[in-house]
């Protein structure tokens, strides 16, 4: 019990009661800001309780007009996002979230633009898909273009004129998906000294020295099996193992990662029914789990226990709506939203923490063409 002996101390301590509960009622702390990207003209920022797991309000809270932001990448108060267009107009757009709206900061063309002295050069940015930063550098994957895109970063978060440019390989067997180049990822090792991407066309994974200026040395760090078509990459919350997931193969692969090297320990099949659409990855917060989506037949999410030595282990799946191109699971591991771009909607999971397993809620966020969602 505390005794209040004087009425001055009485409105002091009234005062603070009531600028605790103003604050506690400021932050939020579960309550999420959402951007979801689409294949629209433009990207969305929605409220969301991950205690509840229910989108807030009856829209969205701000809109940012730009052509087919397919994926976007948050840091800071500063949201970057790809404009997949399959010519010149593909670019990527640096925004600014004020918390109730958005301002575009700049853009920059995911190629070479021709001019006087390179009238003749390739675009190669067309079909920009990926893009992430290490907070000094951006990271564009152009897919059609074929080609990884490298920009530095000023310090009010716009994007400076391409760094560089470098074009991926060929050399898969299917000469329907693999006869071009293209590149679908591209992420930076937690211990900030390379970028590795995944080269689609050529079953490999590439990998970039990161240096204060940029990037530089590009070596094949890694083969991937025939036919294995690499999508996205991903650490571990450790930096310990790269995990690699095949479109076409529909494999997760299992890397050691220690100083630039990947030693390769394991081949598992996330795609049982070989609809050769597979598409995203993503740990729990725990990192327990590693969730991956599947497409084109058999839509939806598969999930692994991850054992000693980043070893992965089957436990089981649950359809999604069609198309599940991209998800993410709440910073609080109890949701998992996935967007399923051809039934126009986010569909909300909730995660069984012990068994990893996913139940549909019922609840979902439609709007056209969803694919990308973060925070």
């Amino acid at each position: 019990m505390i005794v209040i002996s004087t009425k001055r101390s009485a409105w002091r301590n009234l005062f603070i009661l009531l600028a605790l509960l103003l604050a506690a009622s400021c932050t939020r702390p579960d309550i999420l800001t959402l951007f979801v990207g689409t294949y629209s003209d433009g990207f969305y920022a929605y409220d969301f309780d991950q205690r509840a797991g229910r989108f807030i309000g009856e829209g969205p809270i701000a809109k940012a007009e730009m052509p087919n932001p397919s994926y976007l990448t948050v840091h800071g108060n500063k949201v970057y996002a790809v404009s997949e267009m399959p010519d010149t107009r593909a670019s990527v757009w640096a925004w600014r979230w004020g918390g109730n709206g958005f301002e575009l900061i700049n853009c920059q063309p995911t190629g070479v633009m021709p001019g006087p002295d390179r009238a003749s050069a390739p675009f190669r940015g067309e079909d920009p898909c990926y893009v992430s930063t290490d907070g000094t550098l951006l990271a564009v994957a152009n897919y059609s273009g074929g080609a990884l895109a490298t920009y530095r970063l000023r310090e009010d978060g716009s994007i400076a004129p391409l760094d560089s440019l470098l074009v991926s390989g060929t050399g898969g067997p299917d000469l329907s998906r693999q006869e071009t180049p293209h590149v679908h990822c591209a992420i930076f090792s937690p211990d900030g000294k390379h970028l590795f991407f995944s080269e689609f066309s050529a079953d490999e994974i590439g990998r970039l020295d990161v240096y204060a200026g940029g990037v530089r040395n590009y070596c094949r760090a890694a083969s991937l099996h025939a036919d294995y078509g690499p999508r996205h990459l991903l650490f571990d919350a450790a930096g310990q193992h790269l995990y690699v997931i095949g479109e076409l193969s529909g494999d997760i692969t299992v890397f050691d990662y220690a100083d630039g090297n990947l030693t390769e320990k394991q081949v598992i099949k996330a795609d049982r029914m070989d609809a050769r659409g597979a598409a995203d990855i993503h740990f729990s917060p725990d990192g327990k789990y590693l969730y991956a989506s599947l497409r084109l037949r058999g839509d939806g999410i598969v999930v692994f226990e991850v054992g000693p030595g980043g070893l992965l282990n089957y436990v089981g799946y649950t359809a999604t709506g069609p198309h599940p191109r991209n998800f993410n699971i709440t910073p609080n591991g109890r949701y998992v939203l996935v967007c399923c771009r051809d039934n126009d909607a986010v569909e909300v999971y909730a995660r069984d923490a012990a068994t990893g397993l996913l139940t549909f809620t019922g609840e979902r966020l439609t709007l056209a063409r969803p694919v990308y969602v973060g925070w």
